[in-house]
């Protein structure tokens, strides 16, 4: 029987969970064709997509600022601290526990009202590859002549070759597509597992707390 009705994700969290899933679609489907362009050889076509993976870029960078803002201002399911679980004991534990039930060490997951420890401990990952991709994306816009985006992102061609920061941005890409797929199984993996709403807490706000007997 599913426990008490909890709402645990705010607006600013699920707005900026669907516009960073959206934003990430878009820059995605446009940064493949500036690297490989494989309708025509329109200079007005080219000009289009790069319009549209800027303007993107930047709607990704301010759901990024705002989840930011949120991680301190929010609840305490949207804390940063959900990010590291295993700066504490009780949040090591969670993840071991976690971990246990991914392979098969034990019948039932433990239950978690918001993320579980390790999916937080993830999800810090994904932020930090977040952060680097916007970073190269910005160094690589910097290419195109001075101003602020070189001031500020210009550096990382003294730690980088031009390819290795188009690879970078390149991987980064796949890595995140990646994640997707799987936060997708994962949440409905636990859905099904502890009956909590996960799936639709994401439209609604709302989870259902830990499992009733």
């Amino acid at each position: 029987m599913k426990g008490e009705r909890v709402y645990v994700w705010e607006v600013p969290v699920r707005l900026t969970h669907w516009v960073i899933v959206l934003a990430i679609l878009v820059l995605s489907a446009t940064g493949f064709y500036i690297g490989h362009p494989v309708v025509g050889g329109s200079v007005s076509l080219m000009a289009w997509v790069r319009g549209i993976h800027r303007l993107t870029a930047w709607v990704f960078v301010a759901s990024l600022l705002l989840r930011t803002y949120w991680a301190f201002a929010g609840n305490q399911w949207a804390s940063w601290r959900a990010l590291f679980p295993y700066l504490t004991a009780e949040g090591r534990r969670g993840m071991a526990g976690v971990f246990s039930y991914y392979t098969f060490l034990r019948w039932r997951p433990p239950s978690f009202t918001g993320h579980n420890p390790l999916a937080g401990a993830t999800y810090s990952l994904v932020v930090l590859l977040m952060i680097v991709q916007v970073v190269t994306g910005f160094a690589l816009q910097s290419l195109g002549g001075g101003g602020w985006r070189h001031a500020l992102f210009g550096w990382i061609f003294s730690a980088m070759s031009l390819q290795g920061v188009r690879l970078t941005h390149h991987l980064i890409m796949w890595l995140l597509l990646g994640f997707m797929v799987h936060h997708v199984y994962s949440a409905a993996l636990m859905d099904t597992e502890e009956k909590n709403g996960t799936l639709t807490s994401i439209f609604t706000g709302y989870k259902f707390g830990g499992r009733r007997a």
